[in-house]
């Protein structure tokens, strides 16, 4: 079976899961559960994009989640705005932003390029803060019910499936994406820049495009997470979120799809295991982080996949 014809096989599988999860999860806290986990790993997957295929860090990605999530509730609440055109408005308001951004951020590496976007993310939360008369300042604001073509979208179920198909094909769009010439464009500026720039790429054209696309992901999905919980605060952009998104991309493995979704499923389900461990769920978490650290360094689906095919 070829890698492609593997990776598809990935791809079904998850679709398969999604659709029978729903029928197996005792109860509504469950399914809330599950919502917040594939609307975390399809930001994730987005960040991965960045960070795992074109090697360029970002520790303010929360920001742009922020973006999306204040800019759908603020255009229908105080401007009258139909909230799915809302969210595409704010879809586009980030990729510009970003697009802005990205020429003088992405002109830096390693460490300074790791401050840069930790700056712009603590920015936009700053103002999200600050602009208290349209998001409501650090106590957050309510969301209007997503609505389309005059139906409001409030059930559990209608969101789970909204989010599952999203996940679907954000996880095909973006195994297409890596097999494609600008994939393979990715993969040769984060091998090498200087190598990459020698074969004809066009090295900052190409980061800044996929630093617009991982905005753009992480701004939609900031979006529906709003109209999904119907209230939104500051702390969706802060900066411990941005970290535990990068997070998310570490554990499940860099570089790799389906790590993406590995990783945001356990480490959104992590700290609800942990609730019941009274004021040490959090040296419990570290202690699981660290060991991943330790003992899986490359992320678990790709130390899994490689222990697969020695076995073999």
């Amino acid at each position: 079976m070829t890698t492609r014809t593997n990776s598809y096989a990935g791809l079904l599988l998850i679709a398969v899961i999604l659709a029978v999860l729903p029928y197996l999860l005792p109860n509504s806290y469950y399914v809330d559960l599950a919502i917040r986990m594939i609307i975390n790993a399809v930001i994730v997957l987005g960040l991965n994009l960045l960070i795992g295929y074109a090697g360029q860090i970002s520790l303010g990605h929360a920001g742009f989640v922020g973006l999306g999530a204040f800019a759908s509730a603020i255009l229908p609440m105080h401007f009258g705005w139909p909230p799915l055109l809302a969210m595409f408005a704010a879809a586009a308001g980030t990729g510009l932003l970003a697009a802005a951004v990205a020429g003088p951020i992405l002109r830096l590496k390693g460490h300074y390029l790791a401050m840069a976007t930790l700056g712009l993310g603590i920015i936009i939360n700053i103002v999200l803060r600050n602009e208290s008369q349209y998001t409501g300042g650090p106590d957050g604001m309510p969301v209007l019910p997503m609505s389309i073509m005059g139906t409001e979208i409030t059930s559990l179920q209608a969101w789970y499936w909204i989010v599952a198909v999203l996940l679907c094909f954000s996880i095909w769009a973006s195994l297409n994406l890596i097999r494609s010439p600008f994939g393979r464009a990715l993969r040769a500026l984060h091998g090498s820049e200087v190598a990459a720039q020698v074969a004809g790429v066009k090295v900052e054209r190409y980061k800044a495009l996929i630093f617009v696309m991982s905005a753009v992901f992480a701004s939609l999905m900031g979006s529906i997470t709003a109209h999904y919980i119907g209230f939104i605060t500051p702390s969706v952009s802060d900066f411990p979120h941005s970290i535990e998104l990068l997070t998310m991309v570490v554990v499940g493995g860099v570089a790799s799809v389906y790590g993406s979704v590995v990783g945001a499923v356990l480490l959104t389900a992590l700290p609800q295991a942990l609730a019941n461990f009274e004021g040490w769920e959090t040296v419990a978490y570290g202690v699981i982080l660290v060991s991943c650290m330790i003992f899986v360094p490359k992320g678990i689906v790709p130390t899994l996949a490689n222990r697969f095919k020695k076995g073999h």
